[in-house]
């Protein structure tokens, strides 16, 4: 058992060496369906999260109608009270290359992540985190329209989080709401993003950067979890308009609802609304099926389902054992809130006490000064009669 804990050690370093990016369309770990929570993963628990996500439009003016299909899973893994690992590979993604092309990548590209959190603030009500991601460009084609950017490379950056918790008792079973902001850093310099001859000598000069916000409200109950999303981006150094198509920023609004149909699978359904405008800056198009649409869709539905897959007793256990596991994972924050209160009582003591140190001061100063004056009273000549 030790050297097998030694051996994975090991691998999370080479892990944590090779992950150093933000940017996967897909959380899967504690949090919303696009916001990240700084809660990490129990140590020892492993989740799948499959997702599902798609839209559809006839093209204006045209009895074309095209379809946006994007299908992805994530594995996520509790290594520490404060270290997460996770694995995300999107499987199916549509490409639109046309009749001539094969339409779609199976796969597509594969994000790695580190996250650490569940640091605690203020009383334990707000935690704080960051996720580390790296994305490996394993799908054919990249550069998709009705998709955000991408890039032929390996894509890196950061994201910081923070959570507040309505109950920092039980923070999961309350409201909470969740913080992200992230950079992202493309790495494409040097990269051709289109394969039309035409535009062989158009190639990206100067790297493709990124700000990537989420925040979101979850309102938990016993059988139904309603969310709320809001994220976006904002381009530090957008692609070249030549060759790329979604150069523009985005903002989308994510209602959201998850079934829990047991503690250890739930069901999600979202809708992804786009506020965004319908700006176009790209002058690229290798398709005239998607020519004159927005580089961004309205709209998409998301499906997705997650399974706890570790520790196999979250199968068996009843409600009773989830409350005693729940008391005694509380106990520590207990103790830890009940050592903050003494140490605030002392230090209200020591307030208090330096408050009457000053008032004696005060005193003492008040009858030198008295004395002072009844002396110098004293010493002046008196009046000769």
């Amino acid at each position: 058992m030790k050297a097998w804990k030694t051996a994975f050690r090991g691998i999370c370093f080479v892990f944590i060496a090779v992950s150093t990016s933000f940017g996967s369309t897909l959380n899967g770990g504690p949090g919303l369906l696009y916001t990240n929570s700084a809660w990490v993963q129990k140590p020892g628990h492993l989740t799948l999260k499959t997702h599902t996500r798609f839209f559809g439009k006839v093209k204006p003016n045209s009895a074309v109608t095209i379809w946006n299909v994007h299908g992805a899973f994530s594995l996520n893994y509790g290594v520490t009270d404060h270290l997460e690992l996770d694995l995300s590979p999107v499987m199916y993604q549509d490409s639109h290359k046309g009749e001539g092309g094969k339409g779609y990548n199976l796969p597509d590209d594969i994000f790695m992540g580190l996250k650490l959190g569940s640091y605690r603030l203020f009383n334990n009500s707000l935690s704080y985190g960051a996720v580390l991601q790296a994305r490996f460009p394993t799908a054919d084609n990249h550069n998709l329209v009705f998709e955000p950017y991408s890039a032929p490379s390996v894509s890196w950056g950061l994201t910081g989080l923070m959570t507040y918790s309505q109950d920092p008792l039980y923070p999961e079973d309350n409201l909470n709401v969740h913080f992200n902001l992230g950079y992202f850093n493309y790495n494409d310099v040097g990269e051709k993003l289109s394969e039309d001859t035409d535009l062989d000598t158009i190639k990206v000069r100067s790297m493709t950067q990124e700000f990537q916000y989420r925040m979101g409200i979850k309102i938990p109950s016993a059988e139904f979890d309603f969310s709320l999303e809001l994220f976006g981006n904002a381009f530090l150094q957008k692609p070249p308009k030549e060759t790329a198509y979604s150069l523009e920023n985005y903002i989308y609004l994510t209602p959201g609802v998850t079934y829990n149909a047991a503690r250890w699978i739930s069901l999600i359904f979202a809708a992804d609304l786009r506020l965004s405008g319908d700006n176009d800056e790209s002058l690229y198009y290798f398709d005239e099926k998607v020519g004159e649409m927005p580089n961004y869709p309205a709209w998409r539905i998301n499906l997705g389902l997650k399974l706890h897959l570790l520790p196999t007793s979250v199968y068996k256990v009843s409600e009773k054992d989830v409350l005693i596991q729940k008391a005694e994972s509380r106990r520590e924050l207990f103790e830890q809130i009940i050592r903050e209160q003494r140490e605030t009582e002392s230090a209200e003591e020591e307030l208090e006490r330096i408050k009457n140190e000053r008032r004696k001061a005060e005193r003492e100063l008040e009858r030198l000064r008295r004395i002072l004056e009844g002396e110098s009273k004293s010493n002046e000549p008196q009046p000769e009669d």
